[in-house]
């Protein structure tokens, strides 16, 4: 599914990661530990395709990211990657079904299919009473699930989830890293949490830690 060979990546003469190479197979949830300025949101982005390594490579599905142009990753990004992020990042003048079913709309799914296919995800997670509810009537364990439902809904390959707990309670936390794994194995995709908690971490199937811009097994 993914594999890193030798990535290395610096800025402003620091280096940040040097010489990272990882693999993760379909179906696996991978959890990546590091306190705050290790490089972890750095390797996401070349993950992502959102930035590109100084050297070494970044394969996803036998492809390497760095040989499409913007254009060809951002289109290669929308239908094989999802992404969870700790602020939600929902529009607030959408409702949840509509908010989920973004991603569809963008890959321009007729908006019937969108919609069904949005309630199906929304049920599946608890929030089927939500679907016309705006984010600021959610509460906080609501709202990530829906970031979750909206990571999942073009059905990605990979999951990348930064600090999706972070910002909630850790009843709230737990109950969102739970059905985060759950979705993920049930769709046979794999995913990758980025934390700095060692109990949202326990929640993946490996862990692995970043520091001094190498990985280490967690």
């Amino acid at each position: 599914m993914l594999k890193l060979d030798r990535v290395k990546k610096s800025y402003g003469g620091k280096t940040i990661l040097d010489g990272i190479s990882l693999t993760l197979q379909t179906g696996e949830y991978l959890a990546i530990m590091g306190e705050s300025g290790s490089g972890k949101s750095t390797l996401l982005n070349l993950i992502a395709g959102l930035d590109t390594p100084d050297s070494g490579t970044v394969e996803l599905n036998g492809l390497n990211l760095a040989d499409f142009d913007d254009d060809a990753r951002t289109a290669f990004r929308a239908t094989t990657i999802g992404f969870v992020f700790q602020a939600f990042h929902l529009l607030p003048h959408l409702n949840l079904l509509h908010n989920v079913a973004l991603p569809l709309a963008i890959t321009q799914v007729p908006m019937k299919q969108r919609d069904e296919k949005a309630r199906a995800l929304l049920r599946s997670l608890g929030l089927n009473e939500r679907d016309t509810s705006l984010p600021r009537e959610l509460s906080g364990g609501e709202m990530q699930r829906a970031a979750i439902a909206r990571a999942l809904i073009h059905e990605p390959k990979l999951v990348l989830a930064d600090e999706p707990t972070g910002n909630l309670d850790s009843r709230s936390a737990e109950t969102v890293l739970n059905l985060l794994r759950q979705q993920i194995k049930d769709r046979r995709a794999a995913g990758i949490l980025v934390t700095h908690s060692q109990a949202a971490a326990q929640t993946a199937d490996r862990i692995v830690a970043l520091k001094d811009g190498k990985l280490q097994d967690g």
